[in-house]
């Protein structure tokens, strides 16, 4: 499952709490690309345990389709995490593609993580690898972020998370993942960058987290084109309107597909058959790098489902 899953896209990656059988069951029939089954924030500490076993089911009875399906667990600093991932691992059956693990500072937690699905693997006989989706949530995660991103064969996506970030920032802020009227710029800029590379520099794909203010659709969009304009590959989603929105979004138009297919077209020719380097495409000047340029656009729209017009 892993390798199935590095490639599929994540426009939308929606978030259902694990202690909540009504969300569970509407899961499906949400069209985010990726959905994460809640064991952490989103639960109350009372009924974390009790989640593993609406989690497993939800897993193991509920048709997810294509839809990349991962499991939040709490994080290294709980007295829960090592119970969530033996009881997800070796209840779930292999329909479950992803651990993600939340509010890392280190290489270190994502190789234990690794270690201990090596070992659930091996002792229950699982017949898919089960990849792993890390978040950055603080300032030492934030320092740590390109080992982090290193550290592990099983790392599929990074993902930063705004809320307790600007904690762990003690930015005074009572809101996370919003923009900040007040600051003369995007107050994330350099942590959307800092990730995003690190990211991009181990082949991972790069995940922004949620925008909290649920009803302001126009606002998301307004947030959501920052990071997609920096190359990031989708977002958090906390409602299904929200979904709907980011799978717009990180979708190429058609006329930005149907283009990059032309400027690889006409680059092929150019080197192939004519033997140049670069060629005129309309009014510019295309080479290498316009190839590979035009090639993020081919993938992401391939991954969404598109077709040339």
């Amino acid at each position: 499952m892993s390798e199935r899953t590095r490639h599929l896209p994540r426009r939308a990656c929606l978030s259902i709490p694990g202690s909540s059988e009504k969300m569970l069951a509407k899961g499906p029939n949400i069209p985010a690309d990726m959905v994460f089954l809640d064991l952490e924030d989103s639960v109350a500490p009372k009924e974390k345990e009790a989640a593993r076993d609406l989690v497993v089911k939800a897993i193991n009875e509920q048709d997810w389709g294509e839809t990349v399906l991962c499991v939040r667990v709490n994080a290294w600093d709980t007295r829960w995490t090592y119970r969530d991932v033996i009881h997800i691992v070796e209840n779930a059956s292999d329909r479950l593609d992803e651990i993600m693990l939340p509010k890392v500072q280190s290489a270190a937690e994502v190789v234990a993580l690794d270690l201990l699905l090596t070992q659930i693997e091996a002792s229950t006989g699982r017949r898919s690898r089960v990849g792993i989706e890390a978040q950055i949530e603080t300032t030492r995660g934030l320092i740590n972020v390109e080992e982090i991103c290193a550290a592990s064969t099983r790392l599929e996506t990074i993902i930063f998370g705004p809320a307790d970030f600007a904690a762990s920032m003690e930015m005074p802020v009572l809101t996370g993942g919003v923009q900040i009227p007040e600051y003369p710029g995007d107050h994330f800029h350099y942590v959307f960058s800092k990730i995003l590379m690190a990211g991009r520099a181990n082949g991972l794909q790069v995940i922004d987290g949620p925008y909290l203010k649920i009803r302001d659709l126009e606002g998301l969009r307004d947030f959501t084109q920052r990071t997609k304009t920096l190359g990031y590959d989708g977002k958090w989603a906390l409602h299904p309107d929200q979904v709907t929105v980011l799978n717009e979004m990180f979708t190429p138009t058609q006329e930005q597909f149907d283009r990059a297919h032309a400027i690889l077209d006409a680059y092929r020719v150019a080197t192939e058959d004519e033997g140049k380097g670069a060629v005129m495409f309309g009014d510019e000047m295309i080479d290498e790098a316009s190839r590979k340029m035009a090639i993020k656009f081919v993938t992401r729209g391939e991954r969404a489902g598109m077709a040339k017009s």
